[in-house]
């Protein structure tokens, strides 16, 4: 099944940029970044960032907005069948040149799990690589190694990052 990525959620005051590996099956069918109901993502979000939580997708944009937060994924497209990242080939990056270009206040990129550095160490060659890069532990809830609190605690790291 071919996928592609969604646009990025942005604004220009971006100071962390956060990469998942490419939209689940759930996600893809909603149109919605992390749109399967087991995915911690947006939980981790209104947590790290002192909000109610809400299931409304405009909201959590703008969540992540106001927190001059990004959101994307390092691959534009790719073939897959399912959502796990290991059945991904003959994938694409996004332009992350062009990217960050237009978003000169980013300067920490965080991964959303291992296969998301991977994919960008793999794809992308930055000129300037002028960012702090911190992988984080999947919140995909195929990644079953870890309980809610270990990872929450790791993605805590963000709130240094925006100092919240």
């Amino acid at each position: 099944m071919k996928s592609f990525s969604f646009a990025p959620i942005t604004s220009t005051n971006a100071v962390v940029l956060v990469l998942g590996t490419m939209p689940g099956t759930k996600s893809l069918e909603i149109q919605q970044y992390y749109g399967h109901a087991q995915n911690n993502f947006w939980r981790f979000m209104f947590e790290i960032l002192n909000e109610d939580f809400s299931s409304d997708y405009e909201i959590r944009k703008g969540l992540l907005i106001k927190n001059h937060i990004a959101l994307w994924d390092v691959l534009q497209f790719c073939e897959r069948i399912g959502s796990l990242d290991s059945a991904i080939k003959n994938e694409i990056s996004n332009d992350f040149e062009h990217f960050l270009n237009q978003h000169r206040n980013i300067k920490t990129i965080i991964f959303n799990g291992q296969k998301a550095a991977a994919f960008f160490k793999k794809h992308v060659a930055l000129q300037n690589m002028d960012y702090e890069f911190i992988t984080l532990p999947s919140t995909s809830p195929a990644n079953a190694s870890q309980t809610f609190d270990s990872k929450l605690k790791e993605w805590k790291i963000i709130q240094k990052m925006l100092k919240v």
